[in-house]
C-alpha cells in the first residue's frame, strides 16, 4: 500500500491536510447489516466482509458527511472538507483524540457503547469549535482473542498488523496472486475479513444492526457458487458491483479471491471435520 508511505508526513501533521482548517469534526457510523448471511461466522459458502454487502461505504458516508458540512457552512464556516476513509487523514487517531473510543489490539477503533463495526468520517473546518477530550482509556485489558483468532497471523502483536498477511489486504488491495502459504488459511473469506471484529467481546456484547439502508445486504453475491465471477463479463461486473466495495479489486481480483476462498473453505472444512 504505497499510498500510506506517500501520505505519511501529512498523516503525522493533520493540521497541514486542509490549509486554513482549525478543527476536525469526527463521527462514527455503524455499518453492521441487519442480515449478515454472507459475513456471518459459520455461514455456508464464501464469506464477505460485512461492510461490503451493500453500497460502497465511501459513497454513502460522503453523502451523510455532506449534511454535516452543510450545517457547518450555515453556521459560518468557509471550509468544510469531507473525508470518508480517503486521503492522508489518520482517522482512528483523530477519533481517539475526539473521545470516541480507543484503538484496540486488533488496530480497530472501539467505541465502548457499540464496538468496532463502524466507519470513521471527518469534516475539516475553519469554524472555531470547542475540542472534545481525548479518550484516556484502553479497555482491551488482558484480552487477546483477536490475536489468537487471526488465521494468517497478521496481528503479530497488540496493535501491530502485518498487512502482507492480512486477509483484507490480500483480497482487496493486493494485485498479486495470494501466496500459496496463505491461501489455505483464508478460511473461506472471499473479500475482506471480519474475524478480529467478530471475536471482540465489545462487539459480541454491544454491536447492533445499522438502520442506514445503504449498508444492508443487497443479496447480489452468490456466495455458494464457485463459478459466479468466472462466468461474469466485465460489463456485467461493472453494472452489478460498480457502486460496491467489490469494485476495488475488480473482476480479475474477485476471480482470484473466489478461487482461493473456495479452496480454503474446502480445506478448512476437511481439517475441522476429520476424525482421529
Amino acid at each position: 500500500m504505497r499510498y500510506l508511505h506517500r501520505q505519511a508526513a501529512r498523516r503525522k501533521r493533520p493540521g497541514d491536510i486542509v490549509p486554513g482548517a482549525v478543527a476536525a469534526v469526527v463521527v462514527l457510523e455503524n455499518y453492521l447489516p441487519g442480515s449478515q448471511g454472507a459475513g456471518e461466522p459459520g455461514s455456508q459458502g464464501v464469506k464477505i466482509a460485512k461492510y461490503a454487502l451493500g453500497e460502497d461505504y465511501h459513497r454513502a458516508l460522503t453523502r451523510r458527511l455532506g449534511l454535516i458540512a452543510n450545517w457547518l457552512r450555515e453556521h459560518g464556516a468557509t471550509i468544510a472538507h469531507v473525508w470518508a476513509d480517503a486521503g492522508p487523514v489518520p482517522e482512528r487517531e483523530l477519533a481517539e483524540r475526539a473521545g470516541l473510543g480507543w484503538i484496540g489490539k486488533n488496530t480497530m477503533l472501539i467505541r465502548p457503547e457499540s464496538g468496532s463495526f463502524c466507519l470513521i468520517g471527518t469534516v475539516f473546518t475553519d469554524l472555531a469549535l470547542v475540542p472534545a477530550s481525548a479518550a484516556g482509556y484502553d479497555r482491551c485489558g488482558s484480552c487477546t482473542r483477536c490475536l489468537e483468532a487471526c488465521p494468517t497471523g497478521a496481528l503479530v502483536a497488540p496493535r501491530v498488523l502485518d498487512a502482507t498477511r492480512c486477509t483484507s489486504y490480500l483480497t482487496i488491495e493486493s494485485r498479486q496472486p495470494i501466496p500459496e502459504a496463505l491461501v489455505d488459511k483464508l478460511e473461506g473469506w472471499g473479500f475482506g475479513c471480519d474475524i478480529c471484529n467478530d471475536v471482540c467481546p465489545w462487539n459480541v456484547r454491544f454491536a447492533a444492526p445499522a438502520s442506514e439502508p445503504a449498508y444492508q445486504d443487497r443479496g447480489a453475491i452468490a456466495v455458494d457458487d464457485p463459478g459466479f465471477f468466472d462466468r461474469m463479463t466485465p460489463e456485467e461486473f461493472t453494472e452489478r458491483f460498480g457502486d460496491s466495495p467489490l469494485e476495488r479489486p475488480g473482476l480479475a481480483g474477485m476471480r482470484r479471491n473466489w478461487a482461493a476462498a473456495f479452496r480454503s473453505r474446502a480445506g478448512h472444512t476437511t481439517s475441522s471435520t476429520a476424525g482421529p
